[in-house]
Parts: C-alpha cells; structure tokens; sequence
C-alpha cells in the first residue's frame, strides 16, 4: 500500500519541474565523470551527448513531429555504441555495426508498440507516426526488419565476426521480418502485438549469436602465412 509520505513525494515531483531537474542533474553529472576518468574521456563524450540528443531533442519532439522516434531510435543506439568505447577506446566499424543494429531494431519494436496505443498518444498530444502517419508506421516497421538482414550480413564483411554469423542468423531475421510484412498487410492489433513480442527475444538472441561467432583476435590476419 502506498504510504502518505511517497505518495506526497510523487505529488511534489509532478509539481515541480525544478526538482526532476535537479534530481536529473545530480545523477548526469557523476556518471559522465565516472565514464570519463574512470572509462574513457570518449565514452563519457558519447554520454554527454546522449543525454543532449534526449533532454533537448526527442523530449520535446514528442509533442512537435513524429521525427522524434528517428531521434529517439539514435538514442537507443548510443548506448551499446559506448559499451564497444568502453572496450576498445575507439569509434570503429564494430562499434557503428553494433548501433546500426540497435537503431533498426527499434523501429520494429517501437512502431509495434505504438500501434496499440493509438487512442492514448493521440488524447496526450503526442506527435507519432502510428497516429498521423499509420501507412508510413508499418512500413518503416517492415524497411528496418529487412535491413536487420542487411546488418547482420555486413557484420563479416567489416570482419566484425565470421560468415557463420549472418548464416545461424538468418532465421530469426526472416521470421521478424514476415511478422513486419504481417503487420504491414492486416494493419491490426494482433498482428502488432505478434511483432513487439518477437522484438522482445529477437534482440537478445540476435545479439547472443553476434558475440558466439565475433572475430577472434588476429582472425583477419590467420591466412596461413609464413610467422617470422
């Protein structure tokens, strides 16, 4: 049961703009500068960024234009790009391979999700696709599903893991894929619910086969040559 005292401290939150401010504040400004002494200074730009890109950009995109869920699909990008900084201390091709995954990913996930959610966003005067824009919803579902198979297919090219990869890969891909397709054609909520729930396994299982088929170190240079 909810106490008296929690109860007004959730009233005085929503009251006071100024203290979720400060509040946001007091958690940025110690994890940015956890990341960058104790990470790395790049990891920590990337999280300065992040937290611009969300308070300044897709926060007040919600209620303007639906390009707040491509703004908010970068954001949930970032997030694994500065694990793969944290690790290697640069911005490579692992680390855009990696957010590029991320990105596409959300967009079937999101856009599913919002499709059943219509009626709230449009009483709470958010700007989304799935509201002014149903038609282009689904199919920007649909494009990313598809370009996940992409993704996933120049993960050895960028010699980011092996060919094994986009092969053990492919199925999940595929059936995520047919669920956008399902999603696209009928345009209801059973086919959106389908395709938020696949989104839900297809993520983890997707990035689990990445990490078992990664390249190992020195693989791009094991061709069989003469060792000195």
């Amino acid at each position: 049961m909810e106490t008296v005292s929690s109860r007004r401290i959730t009233a005085s939150i929503k009251r006071s703009p100024l203290l979720a401010v400060s509040f946001a504040t007091c958690c940025a400004i110690p994890g940015v500068a956890l990341l960058t002494w104790g990470v790395n200074p790049l990891t920590g730009a990337l999280g300065v960024f992040n937290i611009f890109l969300y308070t300044c950009c897709y926060t007040p995109l919600k209620r303007i234009s639906i390009a707040n869920t491509w703004v908010g699909a970068v954001v949930g990008a970032i997030p694994p790009v500065m694990g793969w900084t944290a690790a290697t201390g640069s911005l490579d091709a692992g680390a855009f391979l990696l957010g590029g995954i991320l990105y596409s990913w959300q967009f079937p996930h999101f856009n599913a999700l919002s499709w059943g959610l219509r009626e709230d966003y449009s009483r709470g005067g958010y700007c989304m696709m799935s509201v002014t824009h149903p038609a282009l919803c689904r199919r920007v579902a649909l494009r990313h599903c598809l370009a996940l198979i992409g993704l996933s297919t120049a993960a050895p090219i960028l010699d980011v893991t092996t060919w094994t990869f986009p092969a053990i890969s492919l199925p999940i891909n595929l059936y995520i894929s047919y669920l956008g397709f399902r999603f696209y054609t009928d345009a209801d909520r059973k086919s959106s619910r389908k395709l938020f729930f696949c989104s839900l396994w297809h993520l983890p299982l997707l990035l689990l086969l990445m990490l078992t088929c990664k390249q190992p170190p020195g693989g791009k240079c094991d061709k069989g040559e003469p060792q000195s």
